[in-house]
């Protein structure tokens, strides 16, 4: 794939600060955007102008600045749910990550629902936030874990998916891009499957948001997780979408504050969506700053960010690839800019020690994959992932250090 032509690079690189430092004499190379991107100026000034000016809190305030910040807050909402073509704004819920709204599913959905028997199923190639929370439900409920295995090349293996899928299966919760192979996993084609046998699909969508569209309606998910701070956002504030319908159907998960409409000794009536699911001071700047990191990836282009990442993974893996020793881990044919490899004679936590010493930041561990780790028999990889800042001079410069390990412990 050709570099794009089009592509604003120098203007985007513009808008983060960031990259402008220098890791003693090297320039930052910024290649940990899985864990969490850096922030543009627009999101940033736009949770300043809040504090600065509206900081009042929302709802229950009557006087202007409370009226100005609910304005803001509810239009973050109607932001999302246009992001992810929800059909109702309160089918979107303001949590403060991912890791929270898969837990919200399975404290209220999972525990309210499940029975003794009942079965989940989950891939080996998840993060542990979709892996705890599960097993938390199990413990309580007596409900049964399955495993979607994983294939060498890091792709989920649908004919045992398929073999998995039984009368007694009542939730699947996938990722749809795995945060450590890269893998982008065939999610319509898995909640199809699942629906058929009368299942509800869970996803998360952590590390799909910020360089691919995702409409929650196209794919018929019932569940949908992300978070802010991989969206060019803020930390402390994500998202779950839910079909309004169960989510009304949901206990809720948190008692207090906003997500009631009258409290009495006696008894407590609770508000409706999306307030029950939002109990006490929320995350106000956070939504709003998640507001304006969707407006910065819409105004670039999500096809046009798919695209430059793509290039990147692309060039990257060549480079990589002809280092003797490199091993990359995770070839699935669809894959996100994600390169997680292993250097022979060489712990991932050495490469990424001696790579930050040269100014480029990657990722060196489990990744939050544990399972998947054990599954490759691996302890740990070094993770490089590109966005929509990076260069191929950031790949030349992580292809330059890496080979600068290799060369160190030879």
């Amino acid at each position: 794939m050709k570099n794009q032509t089009d592509y604003p690079l120098e203007r985007v690189r513009a808008d983060f600060p960031a990259l402008e430092q220098r890791i003693g004499d090297y320039p930052l190379t910024y290649l940990d955007s899985a864990a969490t991107s850096l922030k543009p100026i627009p999101v940033v000034e736009a949770m300043r102008r809040h504090y600065l000016e509206d900081a009042a809190n929302i709802h229950r305030g009557v006087h202007y600045l409370s009226q100005k910040a609910t304005e803001a807050f509810e239009g973050a909402r109607a932001s999302v749910r246009q992001f992810l073509n929800a059909e109702h704004a309160e089918e979107i819920i303001f949590t403060s990550g991912t890791t929270a709204a898969i837990n919200l599913v399975a404290q209220s959905y999972g525990s309210a629902t499940l029975r003794a028997g009942d079965e989940i199923v989950i891939s080996h190639m998840e993060h542990h936030a979709n892996i705890v929370p599960w097993q938390m439900v199990r413990e309580r409920t007596g409900c049964v874990l399955r495993v979607i295995p994983v294939t060498d090349d890091g792709r989920l293996d649908l004919p045992a998916y398929a073999a998995l899928l039984g009368p007694r299966t009542r939730l699947v919760a996938v990722t749809l891009v795995s945060n450590a192979l890269g893998t982008i996993n065939p999610a319509a084609e898995m909640i199809r499957a699942a629906h058929a046998c009368g299942a509800r699909v869970l996803l998360d969508a952590a590390q799909a948001v910020p360089c691919r569209t995702v409409d929650v309606r196209a794919l018929d998910c019932d569940f949908l997780a992300f978070s802010a701070h991989k969206l060019f956002g803020p930390t402390g504030i994500g998202v779950l979408y839910g079909k309004r319908a169960l989510l009304e159907s949901m206990p809720p998960f948190m008692g207090g504050g906003d997500m009631i409409l009258s409290v009495s000794f006696e008894e407590t009536i609770y508000n409706g969506l999306p307030n029950k699911f939002e109990a006490g001071t929320p995350h106000i700047a956070g939504a709003i700053g998640l507001a304006r990191a969707i407006a910065y990836v819409q105004e670039l282009g999500l096809d046009r960010i798919a695209a430059h990442e793509n290039d990147l993974r692309d060039y990257a893996t060549g480079l990589l690839e002809a280092i003797p020793g490199v091993t990359i881990v995770g070839r699935a044919p669809d894959k996100a800019a994600i390169l997680s490899f292993t250097l022979e004679g060489v712990h991932p936590h050495d490469i990424g020690s001696i790579l930050d010493a040269r100014g480029v930041a990657i990722r060196a561990g489990h990744h939050c994959a544990q399972p998947l780790m054990q599954r490759y028999g691996l302890a740990a990889t070094a993770r490089a992932s590109f966005s929509l800042y990076n260069t191929r001079a950031d790949a030349d410069r992580l292809a330059e250090a890496v080979l600068q390990a290799k060369e160190l412990f030879a």
